[in-house]
């Protein structure tokens, strides 16, 4: 279970607590899968040290690079042809909690926000850029605001798109010039909501946790020819710490969650987003009710639901969700470890990486693949 933290202690002007994906009570969803072994899961090499709330980001040399997390300075490297991690550059930035970790089109990396605990303001609005072939991260431009529990999307333009995470405005990061400027405005503060690009350039923000606490069941579309949000359908349950996956026929599959900051109520349920309509639809419930899991979709097609949170604590249980069907399959291998907050990557080999994260409060430094 993840720590919580809460803004109102923070040295920075914002109106209610924000808590990290995780929580103390949750209430179970009915399983409705089957089990089958569908997939096995094996250990790989192991990282220098746990970690958790971190981000991974797979390269364009087929290696995936580890950043960020509680206590973590130095970056990793992880090769799939050895199946080891080897310690890279270090971050400018002596420590960053949750932020974001995008690929940009010149194969650099952009690191950006998250929390600095020991920095002042502890929330950071500084970014920097990790290059793979100097294994080094240089600082570049600062966004407007700082952001803890943001998103970070790179858009067909090259552009990233920095939403929610303490305030409405959304910024624009151009890789060219190494500068953030602002763009639209959210409808609502969003924090640990999904944004998902989809198949027309624009990209679909969903849910998140409002500045009172409450989990939202909102989404909205930003577009970037006109650099605007506009609301789209409302999901049938209000979600933050989930997760949106863009499936092969362009929909987004919307899973877990909880309805707000204390955990209260966890979902096993699971939605679709129809870009062609705007609505969302119920699909097939998880098994498990979870939230900050993993969400991966496999080269055929399904998509990999992994770890997470529930009443019963970390997880280690996996399920497949088929398109097809609508319906998720409980994977009888699980995981060799419990796992939330930690991050599943699709390599070229097809296989998933699944890497550190949090169980039973201790960050972990084991990693395993799915295949």
């Amino acid at each position: 279970m993840l720590k919580s933290i809460y803004w109102a202690m923070l040295t920075i002007s914002i109106s209610a607590a924000i808590v990290g994906c995780g929580g103390a009570s949750s209430t179970s969803g009915t399983s409705t899968s089957s089990t089958d072994p569908l997939g096995t899961f094996s250990a790989t090499g192991s990282m220098a040290s746990g970690r958790s709330s971190y981000r991974a980001v797979l390269l364009n040399n087929g290696q995936v690079l580890v950043v960020g997390g509680a206590n973590a300075t130095a970056a990793e490297l992880y090769t799939p042809s050895t199946g080891q991690f080897a310690v890279t550059g270090t971050m400018t930035q002596p420590e960053r909690e949750s932020p974001t970790a995008t690929l940009l089109s010149d194969g650099t990396v952009l690191v950006a926000g998250g929390l600095g605990v020991s920095s002042q303001p502890p929330i950071l609005t500084s970014a920097e850029r990790f290059d793979p072939t100097t294994g080094s991260f240089t600082a570049t431009g600062a966004m407007n605001v700082a952001r803890y529990g943001h998103t970070a999307t790179r858009l067909s333009n090259g552009q990233i798109l920095v939403a929610g995470g303490g305030d409405i405005s959304g910024e624009l990061y151009d890789p060219s010039s190494g500068h953030f400027t602002t763009t639209g405005s959210l409808s609502a503060d969003r924090s640990y909501a999904t944004a998902t690009l989809l198949s027309s350039g624009k990209v679909l923000i969903t849910g998140g946790q409002s500045s009172s606490g409450t989990g939202l069941t909102t989404a909205e579309i930003f577009d970037p020819s006109t650099g605007t949000f506009s609301s789209t359908g409302s999901m049938g349950v209000a979600r933050r710490c989930h997760q949106a996956t863009l499936l092969s026929n362009g929909k987004v599959l919307i899973s877990g969650g909880s309805t707000d900051n204390m955990d209260t109520s966890i979902a096993s349920s699971s939605e679709l987003y129809d870009p062609a309509t705007g609505t969302f639809s119920s699909t097939g419930g998880m098994g498990t009710a979870r939230l900050a899991h993993t969400a991966t979709l496999l080269s055929g097609g399904k998509v990999l639901i992994a770890g997470g949170y529930s009443n019963s604590g970390s997880l280690g249980s996996a399920e497949l969700y088929n398109p097809s069907t609508g319906t998720f399959t409980t994977v009888a291998n699980a995981m060799a470890h419990a796992r939330e907050s930690h991050t599943a990557t699709l390599l070229s080999n097809g296989k998933v990486l699944i890497v550190g994260g949090t169980s039973s409060d201790a960050s972990l430094a084991s990693a395993e693949l799915f295949q």
